[in-house]
């Protein structure tokens, strides 16, 4: 069996036994879950629900491009569902964001798989027709 090791730096193929390789195998697994390991623990606590509901968030912050690029997304969006009437929107927000199938919303709204559908068809090409409108908007 040929193994890469690397010495001083430099990679380094070498034959070896299978007895061998596969004692470099589990060598490499146990030092792979060392890492993981330490990078879970990496203050030296124990995980718990305490760390994560009060520690759990993060550092990670929305930059003001990012927050004014998703506000005006988020008001293409709310434009284009204002052009909609209110059982299209119902319908697509019902699929769109609570990811109900045809018959669900159907069975909610008390309608037709078709009808659900076409209600969904008919909000997707407005989409369409505006980002064709505002393509780099």
């Amino acid at each position: 069996m040929e193994v890469t090791i690397k010495l001083n730096g430099q990679p380094l193929s070498v034959d070896v036994s299978m007895e061998v390789y596969e004692y470099l195998d589990r060598a490499d697994h146990k030092a792979e879950n060392l890492a993981h390991e330490q990078r879970r623990h990496w203050d030296g606590r124990e995980f718990d629900e305490y760390i994560v509901a009060t520690e759990g968030t993060g550092i990670y912050s929305e930059t003001p491009e990012e927050y004014l690029c998703r506000s005006e997304t988020l008001d293409e969006l709310f434009f284009v569902l204002d052009g909609c009437t209110e059982t299209q929107r119902r319908r697509f927000l019902l699929y769109a964001l609570e990811g109900l199938s045809y018959s669900e919303i159907g069975l909610v709204c008390g309608c037709s798989k078709v009808s659900v559908y076409e209600s969904i068809e008919a909000v997707r090409k407005k989409f369409i027709a505006f980002f064709k409108k505002h393509p780099n908007e």
